[in-house]
């Protein structure tokens, strides 16, 4: 499991460097992340003097904020970090998030009634990897001609954006490391949330309307509930990067989302009574500029439609600031991905929905031992796929809702050696048998698969049955090695865990049991005819061990697809499933059939008698069972 405790970044304490500065009479110079070209750029040449200022030498009264914190505060200087700054836009509109990234800020701030207590000191947090770090930085920053070089705001002398994209980017090596990425990665930094990225052209979100709108509901709930969302429009080629299109939307540039609502048309009480609405969506430009010209954009005859109270309300200003609205219809039609970086609410004590995770570090490692191999690739490499890391998790109920996030460590600092690339990742999921305690040697049922690509994380979010799942995290080429996060979320406890061990250990007890000979694995699928007012469940019984099904209540035909593997010492005893009915005064058994001989011979088809039942009852049981080489001695 992994640590929630805030971990100072390069051992370097914010508290014990501002007294020692404090106790000198000294501003703070910071030892690991100099100015120099080092600092600024992994492999290309410094394009002429930089200098790097204190806030001080850049204006008479420095602030961290003014006028408090908002998207406005947020200009792209000359590094290619859009997807940065509009990562930044979203975290300004929740407090509570930026607060946790942006600690003590109160105590952080410029003080003109005791200016020799200014050290010239800061830190800032971001989540990395399943923890959270203290970043600490001085407030020397690169500057052209008394002018900011990277990031700024609207305010010359409002510098947390600045100093904020100085932590960052010693996080990832230099500046030039944020040049080029990904939002939502950024997002994830700045939340410890996940992100999911949403095809909008693959989804046609745009020609079905009923999916667009429930599209909509999502994206507004989610927003409703913290969560940052940013959206793009895919460039596809060099020449498309960063042009504007007729509409005044740009390519290959990240937006952030600042406000989806639906939007009430009309004026006066007839608006009211009426209560027509549109969905409608806000964004904003990092530039701070260029925005959407079609309908609904600023001044268009559009908003005559909307009231003065309703327009006061939804924040509606007319400015080239880079922020407008569009109808909800339009953004699906003009843009091609969006990203939902949600805010997973895992506290015992809320009103809103509460998730169950688990967070599991693993490593993708290479060894020439097949069994100790871990690095196997993805589905294609079929001879070492499953030499994979595998963990195993339960969905406990009828169905569930789980979420999977697989992130691998960040690269980007290792630039400077030429490692500084993503690894092309995924994972696939398979049901097992319920009662699984080792790893995979064997193909079973695929449930579902992730996309593969070369991002820091991938996401998938799937309703399940209830079951017995592993996980196969991979990369897309065998024999790459990384470390990897993996993160589950469900609705209660999955009691996900890494499957280590290849089958049954030796123990004190084997010199008298011995070890097992043969693994039948076995899938109840389904029971026919069984009578009607009962609540069938079924259990699959071998050798003193049982897995029992879930319960389906007033089914006469219930499809249990139950599954079962028995690590077998004595294979000639028989496996035997009873079909039990669920009663709050208790349960009473209906029928059973006993199976013995080699699982490959036995039948798919076998009648049980029902017990209790005149004229001799029966109902038909549907098994899958084979004799499966799951074990890798025997």
């Amino acid at each position: 499991m992994c640590s929630r405790k805030v971990q100072p970044f390069l051992r370097q304490n914010f508290t014990e460097l501002r007294s020692s500065s404090a106790t000198g009479r000294q501003l703070f110079c910071d030892p690991l992340f100099t100015c120099t070209d080092e600092s600024l750029f992994v492999r290309r040449a410094s394009p002429g003097r930089i200098d790097w200022k204190r806030p001080k030498e850049l204006c008479d009264d420095p602030r961290l904020f003014v006028d408090g914190i908002s998207s406005h505060d947020l200009q792209q200087g000359q590094l290619g970090n859009c997807w940065f700054v509009a990562a930044c836009s979203s975290l300004t509109l929740k407090e509570k998030l930026w607060r946790k990234v942006i600690p003590d800020y109160r105590e952080q701030e410029w003080n003109p009634e005791h200016p020799e207590a200014y050290c010239g000191i800061f830190h800032f947090r971001f989540w990395r990897f399943g923890e959270w770090v203290d970043v600490v930085i001085d407030d020397r920053l690169p500057s052209r001609n008394g002018q900011l070089l990277y990031c700024h705001s609207n305010a010359p002398n409002e510098f947390w954006s600045a100093l904020f994209e100085k932590a960052y980017a010693k996080l990832a090596g230099c500046y030039e490391a944020l040049d080029g990425g990904n939002t939502a990665d950024a997002l994830v930094d700045f939340t410890g949330g996940v992100s999911e990225s949403i095809d909008l052209l693959e989804g046609r979100f745009s020609q079905d309307q009923q999916v667009c709108d429930k599209l909509f509901a999502n994206m507004e709930k989610a927003y409703g509930r913290g969560s940052l969302l940013s959206c793009s429009i895919r460039a596809t080629s060099a020449d498309e990067m960063e042009a504007r299109t007729p509409t005044g939307l740009v390519k290959g540039h990240a937006y952030s989302v600042t406000d989806v609502r639906r939007v009430r048309l009309g004026q006066g009480l007839i608006a009211f009574f009426k209560s027509e609405k549109l969905n409608m969506i806000r964004m904003r430009n990092p530039w701070g500029q260029k925005e959407w010209t079609g309908p609904w954009s600023d001044g268009s005859e559009e908003w005559n439609r909307v009231s003065q109270s309703e327009r006061e309300n939804m924040g509606m200003t007319i400015a080239d600031d880079g922020e407008f609205w569009m109808s909800f219809d339009d953004w699906c039609k003009y843009f091609t991905d969006s990203i939902i970086c949600r805010i997973i609410n895992t506290s015992l004590f809320s009103i809103h929905k509460t998730w169950e995770e688990v967070m599991i570090k693993g490593e993708w490692m290479l060894e020439a031992n097949p069994l100790k191999n871990r690095a196997g690739g993805c589905v294609n490499n079929r001879s070492t796929f499953l030499q994979n890391p595998q963990f195993v998790f339960d969905v406990r109920k009828d169905e569930d809702m789980v979420m999977v996030s697989l992130q691998q460590q960040d690269r980007r600092a290792n630039r400077k050696d030429g490692k500084g690339e993503n690894l092309s990742i995924g994972f696939e999921i398979y049901r097992v048998e319920q009662n699984r305690e080792y790893r995979l040697h064997a193909p079973q049922d695929k449930e579902v698969s992730s996309v593969y690509i070369n991002s820091r994380s991938v996401f998938l979010r799937r309703e399940l049955k209830f079951g017995r799942y592993v996980i196969l995290p991979t990369t897309f080429e065998a024999g790459l090695s990384g470390l990897f996060l993996i993160r589950v979320f469900t609705d209660v406890t999955s009691g996900c865990r890494e499957l280590k061990l290849d089958e049954p250990q030796a123990n004190c007890w084997s010199c008298v049991t011995g070890m097992p000979s043969r693994v039948s694995s076995l899938s109840l699928l389904a029971v026919a005819g069984l009578p009607q007012g009962h609540n069938p469940y079924a259990i699959i019984k071998c050798e003193g061990k049982k897995v029992k099904s879930l319960v389906h209540k007033g089914s006469q035909e219930p499809a249990f697809n139950t599954k079962a593997i028995f690590y077998r010492f004595k294979p000639q005893e028989p496996i035997k499933i009873e079909i039990w009915d669920s009663s709050l005064a208790c349960d009473s058994r209906l029928g059973s059939v006993t199976m013995q001989g080699d699982p490959s011979e036995l039948r798919r088809h076998h009648t049980m008698p029902l017990c209790g039942q005149r004229n001799g009852e029966q109902a038909t049981v549907t098994l899958m069972i084979t004799s499966s080489d799951d074990l890798t001695s025997v």
